[in-house]
């Protein structure tokens, strides 16, 4: 336990200074840029085992709730430094754009940082404090189904940072772009938006009793997550959805510009 612990918390904040000291030796990055291009393939990175691991473990479970595999716990435990490093990474990057800009920010960079990632801060300190240590603990050996498909969510992020990635060296306006937006939206839609209401049936289905009545029979903690985590899907899935209608209904020339 401790061990996946330790190779998780040398493993991602590794890959990410590996990655940014080989991008400004090879390619010759900034320092700005080359550490944000490395959150987003540390991140890309992170999503790919997590959702080749979920793609396991729901392939191997038949029975929902009682059928169980052992990467089920040891990516979770692997996996857990990640939302801290990811956290530090960001800020990382937040600071280095202060500095290129030559900006000072009204109570520091750390608190305009909160100010300005409040969602994705709390979402990843939701997932250290509330739901890796609930995955680990309350649930026994079962469910192991529903923590694979939980994994699956992160289907969407390389195409959330490769979007991102395009938009920093300006290449809104390629087809490249257009097209990963159109993936994006559909992953996103799929693996986050209906996550929740699949977990939910399938449940229901297994226990052969009304959708509604799930909600009665889920333990709290389950019920705790989705209540927390779903608005936070539905919301970015809004800005996803938003950005794509901005860029669509733009003229060529605007896009070029941008």
């Amino acid at each position: 336990m401790l061990l996946l612990l330790a190779v998780g918390s040398v493993f991602f904040p590794g890959l990410f200074f590996l990655s940014k000291r080989s991008l400004k030796l090879l390619l010759g990055c900034s320092e700005e840029d080359a550490a944000v291009l490395s959150t987003r393939v540390v991140s890309s990175l992170q999503a790919v085992m997590a959702s080749s691991a979920g793609c396991i473990i729901v392939s191997s479970c038949r029975d929902v709730l009682e059928d169980t595999h052992w990467l089920t716990d040891a990516y979770i435990l692997f996996a857990t430094p990640y939302f801290a490093y990811d956290v530090y990474a960001m800020f990382l990057c937040h600071r280095q754009r202060l500095q290129v800009k030559g900006h000072k920010e009204q109570g520091g960079a750390v608190i305009g940082y909160l100010r300005r990632e409040k969602l994705l801060v709390l979402h990843h300190v939701f997932m250290l404090a509330f739901c890796c240590p609930a995955s680990l603990l309350w649930r026994q050996g079962r469910g192991d189904f529903f923590q694979g498909v939980l994994f699956l969510a992160e289907l969407s992020t390389p195409s959330v940072c490769l979007g991102k990635v395009l938009i920093q060296l300006k290449k809104q306006h390629t087809l490249l772009h257009k097209v990963n937006g159109v993936l994006l939206l559909l992953l996103f839609f799929c693996c986050r938006v209906l996550l929740f209401p699949f977990l939910y049936l399938a449940y229901s289905r297994y226990a052969s009793i009304p959708l509604l009545t799930v909600l009665l029979a889920a333990p709290w903690q389950c019920n705790l997550g989705a209540a927390l985590l779903w608005p936070l899907q539905l919301y970015w899935f809004a800005l996803i959805c938003r950005g794509a209608l901005r860029l669509a209904t733009s003229p060529p020339l605007q896009q070029h510009q941008h």
